[in-house]
């Protein structure tokens, strides 16, 4: 990575855009990390600089071209419509992908790569699926839910934005399903239960990713050229049922294979709701061949067997470490003062025609 990179990180108060932001604060190649978001970031941050707003294009560009920008990478997309209503997710997914492109392009633009976090949902979930999709195919039939629309918009907007801007290195990674220590998700919820609701009859594949290596590949991205699409999955396939059996836990095959959605409805008593997405996953799986981010010289620390271990490692500690720590709660008068005050030791003082946060 050349030296002095100045990187702009959306969606700081994600987990992914906090994760990212504390992994480069460590790298001294970057000079500068700004995180933008509507809401405050959730992981104690030292030297990333944080401005609260919201996917508003003239904004975010008046930042860009302010702090001198040369690299976005845009970790906000939604991947998981049962987290939010349809209305805000299509807002996060689209409207604001489209802003953030319109905020990096332009002839004076210091923009010169971007890296998008998409997700496998853009290809969807059949039954006529390709044992592994490739990144040069498309989805095996039209997206038949809202999210899986959106998510193909969006990847749309970002193709169209590589097309207009050749001087600008596009990356586009699509993930496949995230198990992690303190990461909550639909699958998550569903795999901490103590029997595992699986629809009679299948037994889908799956790949499941270690939300270290999803760190590591953003980081990996950001370090290096790697115009185009990669998709990022580890080796290994299990079936769901293996899955379970790798946590120790029990195959409950209870949901019927037609007028499965309603059924599902049942599990919100059980505090879990299954998305469209997720149903249809859980009939016919999805495999993502990951060789080439791999030939581009990624190395993945988890298979998907390791990544569900490891799971079910943090499942049977959870009772016991619950509480032992308390999250990270944002407080911006602390953090300027920890930031600016010349009381502070250990920190340079602020510099001549540098003016802090609120002056």
């Amino acid at each position: 990575m050349p030296e002095g990179r100045r990187i702009l990180v959306t969606g700081l108060s994600t987990y992914w855009g906090g994760r990212l932001a504390e992994t480069l604060e460590r790298n001294p190649a970057v000079e500068t990390i700004i995180g933008v978001d509507s809401e405050d970031p959730t992981r104690e941050l030292e030297r990333t600089e944080f401005v609260r707003v919201s996917n508003q294009h003239a904004l975010i560009r008046r930042i860009v071209r302010a702090a001198e920008i040369d690299t976005v990478v845009d970790t906000r997309l939604v991947v998981d419509s049962a987290s939010t209503t349809p209305r805000l997710a299509h807002e996060n997914n689209v409207v604001g992908t489209l802003n953030i492109l319109a905020a990096c392009s332009g002839p004076d633009s210091p923009v010169r790569k971007l890296v998008f976090k998409s997700s496998a949902h853009y290809y969807g979930s059949g039954r006529d699926d390709p044992a592994f999709f490739t990144e040069d195919m498309h989805p095996g039939q039209q997206p038949r839910t809202q999210l899986e629309r959106d998510i193909l918009e969006a990847e749309t907007a970002v193709a169209d934005f590589r097309d207009q801007q050749p001087g600008i290195v596009v990356t586009r990674l699509r993930f496949c399903n995230v198990l992690g220590p303190v990461l909550s998700t639909s699958h998550a919820r569903l795999l901490a239960l103590p029997a595992v609701p699986m629809i009679a009859g299948f037994d889908p594949r799956y790949q499941f990713i270690h939300s270290d290596d999803v760190v590591r590949a953003l980081e990996f991205a950001v370090e290096n050229e790697l115009p185009g699409i990669y998709n990022v999955a580890p080796d290994g396939v299990l079936a769901l049922s293996e899955v379970i059996g790798l946590l120790g836990k029990q195959p409950l095959p209870v949901l019927p294979p037609w007028g499965t959605g309603l059924a599902a409805s049942a599990l919100k008593r059980l505090g879990l709701r299954l998305s469209p997405e997720m149903v249809h996953q859980l009939r016919y799986g999805r495999g993502l061949d990951n060789r080439r981010l791999k030939a581009a010289g990624f190395g993945y620390e988890h298979t998907t067997r390791a990544t569900v271990l490891r799971f079910g490692e943090h499942l049977r500690l959870g009772s016991v470490l619950k509480g032992v720590s308390r999250p990270y709660r944002y407080e911006k008068e602390v953090e300027d003062f920890l930031r600016w005050s010349p009381s502070v030791r250990g920190r340079e003082p602020v510099g001549p025609g540098v003016i802090p946060p609120g002056v």
